[in-house]
């Protein structure tokens, strides 16, 4: 069984979070090592790509007048069932208790002796809110329960799992989430004018004063756990110390708040929202900071990616940020909702001197000494020949 190829489906949410990114980049990465790799979802995620041995299989969710909701739960777990017997899958890797678990809980309950083995890889918020809210609690506990594998990307979710579902003994692997080290790569040199080109093209008000001056980069799905109004409220700190410029890259509910807050504070010139972005590596390479205030943050994908490209971070201390962001090299972490603290934190990165480089130098070296794709990847293979070989196919 050890160098067989191996049937494998990956179901995940496609929006813009963390999640996603990482479920299609295990799918992706599972292909190109000879797997064949089935993606179910309502639509492809974010960076799935056509590659030999990768399918998507759309989710179709009907809306009858019965229905007050469409059920997605359902009709996931019905096309679960479908691909699973044409495909013969070996293995289910859901991304996200509520309801992809779920719906792999009800698929396996269908297909019974012939069900693939559950994988079910949690990614915080699935846990520490809908997990945590008692109308869900029981459902993400029997769903997590019997998979047949749970991993989590850090050792605080792993904690926050086992006593949010009171279940203490559950047996967690912890395999952080990575990064394309090869993919995600500091420039030759950074290059501010870059951004002004940005600037100029994304239409909009321009200040010439910092054509030249330093940039902060935010990069998120704008929910109300990011806290990206902390972000602008950082900015402004800085920005009235030393004049700056501020890439906010993503969309979400909280979007439209926040840059109303940025017009009303005068700050188009300096401040533009991208929206979503696919290929990040040419924004982040040129930035000098990146700003995650979150509330709550099992691991910090995007954030990652930027210590890659050489950004140095700094952070909410909380969650699994710790595991992420060394705060004695090539980043800071701060106590959540300190926006004075974080701007000082910047500005000691943007201070005169080589201290700037020093920590993005520093936080490449983090993201290619303990996160790199290879070997975590191989850690997911290991997981599935693992519960594969607890039953013996």
């Amino acid at each position: 069984m050890t160098d067989q190829p191996l049937r494998i489906a990956i179901v995940c949410y496609p929006t813009y979070g963390g999640s996603g990114v990482i479920a299609a980049e295990i799918g992706m990465a599972m292909a190109r090592r000879g797997h064949l790799v089935h993606f179910i979802g309502t639509d492809p995620p974010r960076r799935f790509t056509a590659t030999p041995g990768a399918a998507f299989h759309r989710v179709e969710v009907r809306d009858y007048p019965v229905f007050q909701y469409p059920p997605y739960t359902l009709a996931l777990a019905s096309r679960m069932v479908e691909v699973a017997t044409s495909a013969n899958l070996d293995i289910l890797h859901v991304h996200y208790a509520i309801p992809h678990a779920t719906s792999a809980f009800l698929a396996a309950a269908v297909l019974g002796p012939r069900s693939p083995k559950i994988v079910t890889t949690l990614h915080g918020t699935d846990i520490t809110v809908i997990g945590a809210d008692p109308s869900y609690t029981p459902v993400t506990r029997l769903s997590v329960e019997r998979s047949d594998a749970v991993t989590v990307p850090s050792r605080f979710l792993a904690d926050a799992t086992r006593a949010v579902l009171d279940l203490p003994g559950l047996d967690i692997e912890v395999i952080p989430n990575f990064v394309d080290c090869a993919q995600f790569v500091p420039p030759r040199a950074r290059q501010p004018e870059r951004i002004r080109d940005l600037f100029e093209r994304t239409g909009g008000p321009t200040d010439d004063a910092v054509a030249g001056a330093p940039t902060l980069v935010h990069v998120s799905n704008f929910r109300p756990v990011k806290r990206v109004h902390d972000v602008l409220a950082v900015y402004e700190r800085v920005n009235a110390v030393l004049p700056c410029r501020l890439l906010m890259i993503g969309d979400g509910p909280d979007r439209a708040g926040v840059e109303a807050r940025a017009r009303s504070q005068g700050l188009e010139p300096r401040v533009r929202f991208l929206g979503r972005q696919d290929d990040l590596v040419p924004l982040l390479q040129h930035c000098d900071v990146f700003l995650l205030p979150s509330e709550t943050e099992s691991f910090g994908v995007a954030a990652l990616e930027a210590m890659a490209c050489g950004v140095p971070v700094v952070a909410s201390d909380v969650g699994g940020l710790p595991d992420l962001v060394d705060g004695d090299e090539g980043g800071h972490l701060v106590p959540c909702g300190d926006v004075d603290g974080m701007a000082r934190a910047v500005l000691s990165l943007l201070a005169p001197g080589e201290r700037r480089e020093q920590a993005g130098h520093q936080a490449r070296a983090r993201a290619v000494t303990h996160f790199q794709d290879g070997p975590l990847l191989d850690a997911y293979e290991a997981c599935y020949r693992r519960v594969l070989g607890r039953q013996g196919k």
